[in-house]
């Protein structure tokens, strides 16, 4: 099987701004742990206050971009996947192409001359994040860039697609574009819930998305959230992956799976009428570093051995191994090689 090509994500390109920080910190920008949200003018000069401290790392992220990013990981394959979104033409644009080069990944970003590199503050206290998304750039992608033939040929070669839920609040149109491709063409779409405000404030573009995706990735709070919006009156996260699963699909080809994670609890998988549950590796709480990129990396992780047609406990497992390490460290990195077998 020819894997050149086969993976293809799209996103918003974000350069992380990871710091540890305090209590304080988090109460004077009104941010709270464990969730993810745009950047309103209160949380501007939050971004200059992280870039001022000692600890301060800048790592090459977006949610998209660490999941193809840690897939590519975990193939070891060269090319394999390939990634579009848009950055500026400045230096955390030139620090981001660098990055995602040297991890393998076949980027192909959209430059705005106008617009500087979107960031994100990645805020850390005791091991969990939380996360302020400053889209800038990474927010005038546009579809006719996706259009262009250089561009569309990855589209045309890529076997499975990959979009997280963040990407709705940008281009629901080049969604639209990959999401019907992949429905002609009996190819493989999975999307990500990716964050409470996404299934709250985007639901209509998230549900016009909805019946093409083959695969369904989330956590328990999305998954919860998600349950409120339609007014499904259930906490249940394996119910509520199971209605997802069961949600009208414009593509027969393909059955939808919904993969809901929960943290140190087991990895909910609803297919076919059926929920089965696989637990996830545990890691003592002193080796925690931080959890930001958990969620992305387990999606990697199980597009690594989704592309090669591997049976879906195998895909959690190479997820939950995936996650393990990547909490293991800052930010969305890992070492040369992976372990997994």
């Amino acid at each position: 099987m020819a894997y050149e090509g086969i993976l293809l994500g799209m996103g918003n390109p974000l350069l992380d701004i990871s710091a540890v920080v305090d209590e304080q910190f988090l109460n004077k920008y009104d941010i709270k742990l464990n969730n993810a949200i745009l950047a309103e003018e209160k949380h501007l000069p939050m971004y200059e206050e992280l870039a001022a401290k000692p600890n301060v790392e800048y790592i090459a992220g977006g949610a998209t971009q660490n999941s193809i990013k840690v897939a590519q990981w975990m193939l070891q394959i060269p090319g394999a996947t390939g990634y579009i979104g848009c950055i500026g033409k400045d230096k955390f644009g030139e620090e981001m192409k660098k990055n995602s080069k040297a991890a393998g990944v076949n980027v192909q970003y959209l430059e705005d001359e106008s617009t500087p590199t979107g960031t994100c503050a990645v805020c850390v206290v005791g091991g969990e994040r939380s996360l302020i998304a400053n889209l800038s750039a990474a927010n005038c992608y546009k579809s006719d860039h996706l259009k262009k033939p250089e561009n569309w040929a990855l589209v045309e070669k890529a076997k499975y697609f990959y979009i997280a839920g963040f990407f709705l609040t940008v281009s629901p149109d080049s969604i639209q574009l990959v999401a019907e491709h992949a429905a002609a063409k009996n190819k493989v779409f999975a999307m990500n819930l990716s964050a409470p405000f996404i299934c709250e404030f985007f639901k209509d573009v998230q549900e016009k998305a909805l019946p093409y995706v083959d695969f369904v990735f989330g956590n328990e709070t999305e998954a919860r959230t998600f349950s409120k919006v339609h007014g499904w009156e259930t906490d249940d996260v394996a119910e509520i992956a199971l209605k997802l699963s069961q949600w009208p699909k414009a593509s027969g080809t393909h059955k939808r799976i919904t993969v809901i994670t929960q943290g140190a609890d087991p990895v909910v998988v609803a297919e076919d009428g059926k929920v089965k549950q696989f637990p996830v590796i545990l890691l003592p709480k002193e080796k925690l570093v931080d959890t930001n990129g958990a969620g992305d990396a387990f999606v990697g992780g199980f597009l690594s051995q989704l592309v090669q047609e591997k049976p879906i406990e195998d895909c959690v497992k190479a997820g939950c191994y995936a996650s393990n390490v990547i909490i293991q460290r800052s930010g969305c990195t890992y070492p040369e090689k992976p372990e997994f077998k």
